[in-house]
């Protein structure tokens, strides 16, 4: 499995790389486990308080308006779903990994992420693929633009400046670094022992119509990152799909009328996001 190498740089020259919460690599590994239950994950989740405040605190919000105040975990479970408990904690629990860079707006930053996440979920449900895997994967996708911001906070700064344009942000980091968030995420993923299937599809997220044997999680990693900045942009989903890839939606056969009435019915993954960053 090779790496860029241009993305091997971003890995000196700062200090320690971010650590995987214990609590984080245990949900991950919980994915695999068909026979996981939500108890097992509320305990899980109930390990690391600050966690666990972050994750009632969500479950609290307007997104998920319940029907009474959630006190426990055992109460978000029962509310939530074992899914949705899980994606808020991954959530939480991989945006607290990553501190505050310079050339990135951590709010934004971390909005985008979620609604990426969010997406990639909804786009794997409609092409029959692992919608909690493409969840995570969502959420790590552009983790390590924020590697890239430890070392080059200025350059980093001047992509997002000029990346107007949905799914423009991949040509214009490879014509500064020779690699892409998604090279730099595949490091990482990598380095934290993530499965190689999450590693390949980061890896090969930039553009996924060049890559052979086909990776559909790779492709919807690339679609939810343009739909994500789309709504980053108060941009036509449908229309900024249309125009970013339109080969790759072509490739997939997708029904372009079914997922906006899906993206309309889903609303906004990344409202509430300062609760999971406060």
């Amino acid at each position: 499995m090779a790496m860029n190498t241009s993305a091997e740089r971003f890995f000196s020259g700062h200090g320690s790389l971010p650590v995987m919460p214990e609590v984080g690599r245990r949900l991950l590994l919980s994915l695999d486990d068909d026979n996981v239950t939500l108890t097992q994950i509320a305990e899980l989740i109930s390990k690391d308080s600050t966690l666990s405040a972050k994750v009632l605190r969500l479950a609290n919000s307007a997104r998920y308006s319940p029907s009474h105040t959630i006190s426990t975990l055992q109460d978000a479970a029962m509310a939530l779903g074992l899914e949705t408990l899980r994606n808020l904690a991954m959530a939480a629990s991989i945006s607290g990994s990553f501190p505050q860079v310079q050339g990135l707006d951590r709010q934004r930053f971390w909005r985008h992420s979620v609604r990426t996440a969010g997406y990639a979920r909804l786009l794997c449900k409609l092409l029959q693929g692992d919608a909690d895997t493409a969840y995570l994967a969502g959420l790590m996708l552009r983790t390590g633009q924020l590697l890239m911001a430890m070392r080059e906070p200025a350059q980093v700064a001047e992509v997002e400046a000029n990346a107007k344009e949905p799914g423009s942000r991949y040509s214009l980091e490879m014509s500064r670094f020779a690699c892409t968030h998604a090279d730099v995420t595949a490091a990482l993923a990598a380095h934290w022992h993530f499965p190689k299937g999450l590693v390949e599809a980061f890896k090969d997220a930039n553009a996924p119509l060049e890559i052979r044997p086909f990776s559909l999680l790779a492709a919807v990693l690339h679609l939810a990152e343009v739909l994500a900045d789309a709504a980053d942009h108060q941009q036509d989903p449908v229309k900024a799909l249309q125009a970013a890839v339109p080969e790759l939606v072509e490739h997939l056969h997708m029904d372009l009328d079914f997922l906006r009435l899906r993206l309309e019915g889903a609303g906004d993954p990344g409202t509430d996001v300062d609760l999971m960053l406060s």
